[in-house]
C-alpha cells in the first residue's frame, strides 16, 4: 500500500484513505462483516418506509418520524459504506476532492438532520404522555410533515455551510488522511491553512444542532418521566415507558458516540479507538435504530403479518 504521500501544490486532486490497516485475511473478515451489515441495514430501513406507507394502522406521527429516521440512515450508510468496502479490500484507497467533499456533505446532512429529528421525537412523545387530551390536534399531519420539511431544510442547509468552509482549507504537504472518511478532524490535521475560522464555526453551528437539541431532549423527558410517576397504575406506567424507551435508547447511541468523537477530548484515544467510534456511528448506528424501533414493535410485526397475508391471498 503507498499513497501520494506529498504534493507542493495547493489544490489537492485527491486524498488517500488509510482506514484499518491489518493483515488480509483480518480486512477480508471487516469487508464480509460490514458488507452485511450494509445489506442488512439498507433492507431493513426499506422495509420500514414500505410498511409506514402502505399500512394504514402506521399512519401516526411517531411511525412517520421513523420512516424519515430511515430515509436519513439509508443516506447515511450509503454515503460512508461503498468507499469503506473499496479501503479494505484495498488496504486503504484514493477518493477525489470532489469526491471527499460529497461524502463530508451528505455526512452532515444525516447527521445534522438526526440532531432534529430526535428532537421532534421527543417533543411528539412528550405531547403524548404529557398532554395526551391535545395530541390530536397538536400533532397533525399538517405539523408532523413540516417539522420534517423544516428538519431537512436545515440540515442541507447548514451542510452547505460546513462544506463550503472545509472546502477552503488549503493541503499542501500530506494528502494521507489516516481515517475512515472525510471527517473534519483529520483533514484539519493535515491542513496547512489556518483551521481556527473553521473550528470556531464548527462550535457555534454545534449550539443550535447539536446542544439545544440535547437540552430539549433532557426537558422534554424529565417531564416525561414525572407526568409517568404520577400515573397510579403500574400497568399504565409500564406502557407509558414503553412508548419513550425506544426514542430514549436511540438517543443514548446517537449523541453518546457523537459526543465521545467531538466533543470529549481526544488526546487519550488511540486512532483505532476513534475509527471504531467512527463506525459505530456511520455504520451499525443505521442498522440498529430500525431494530431498537421497530422490529421489536408489535404494530410493525402486525403491519409485516398482514403485508404478507396480503400479497399471499
Amino acid at each position: 500500500m503507498a499513497g501520494p504521500g506529498v504534493n507542493n501544490l495547493t489544490d489537492i486532486i485527491e486524498f488517500f484513505l488509510l482506514g484499518f490497516q491489518g493483515s488480509p485475511p483480518l480486512r477480508l473478515f471487516l469487508f464480509s462483516l460490514l458488507f452485511q451489515v450494509f445489506w442488512v441495514t439498507i433492507c431493513g430501513n426499506l422495509l420500514i418506509i414500505s410498511l409506514v406507507s402502505i399500512n394504514r394502522n402506521l399512519h401516526t406521527p411517531m411511525y412517520f418520524f421513523i420512516s424519515q429516521l430511515s430515509i436519513s440512515d439509508i443516506v447515511l450508510t450509503s454515503d460512508i459504506a461503498p468507499n469503506l468496502f473499496y479501503i479494505l479490500l484495498n488496504n486503504g484507497g484514493t477518493i477525489t476532492y470532489i469526491g471527499c467533499m460529497t461524502q463530508f456533505y451528505f455526512f452532515c446532512v444525516s447527521e445534522i438532520f438526526e440532531c432534529l429529528l430526535l428532537t421532534v421525537m421527543s417533543y411528539d412523545r412528550y405531547v403524548a404522555i404529557c398532554n395526551p387530551l391535545r395530541y390530536s390536534s397538536i400533532m397533525t399531519s399538517s405539523h408532523c410533515v413540516r417539522f420534517a420539511a423544516s428538519s431537512w431544510l436545515l440540515s442541507f442547509f447548514t451542510a452547505f455551510l460546513d462544506t463550503f468552509t472545509i472546502s477552503r482549507l488549503k493541503f499542501c504537504g500530506s494528502n494521507i488522511i489516516d481515517h475512515l472518511l472525510c471527517d473534519p478532524v483529520p483533514l484539519q490535521k493535515i491542513s496547512c491553512s489556518d483551521t481556527f475560522p473553521m473550528t470556531l464555526q464548527m462550535y457555534l453551528l454545534s449550539i443550535p444542532f447539536v446542544v439545544i437539541p440535547s437540552i430539549i431532549i433532557v426537558i422534554s423527558y424529565i417531564s416525561i418521566a414525572r407526568s409517568i410517576l404520577q400515573i397510579p397504575s403500574n400497568i399504565s406506567r409500564q406502557k407509558a415507558f414503553s412508548t419513550c424507551s425506544s426514542h430514549l435508547t436511540v438517543v443514548i447511541i446517537f449523541y453518546g458516540t457523537l459526543f465521545s468523537v467531538y466533543v470529549l477530548p481526544t488526546s487519550g484515544q488511540t486512532l483505532n479507538v476513534n475509527k471504531i467510534i467512527s463506525l459505530l456511528y456511520t455504520v451499525f448506528t443505521p442498522l440498529v435504530n430500525p431494530i431498537i424501533y421497530s422490529y421489536r414493535n408489535k404494530d410493525i410485526k402486525k403491519a409485516v403479518q398482514d403485508t404478507i397475508h396480503r400479497y399471499l391471498s
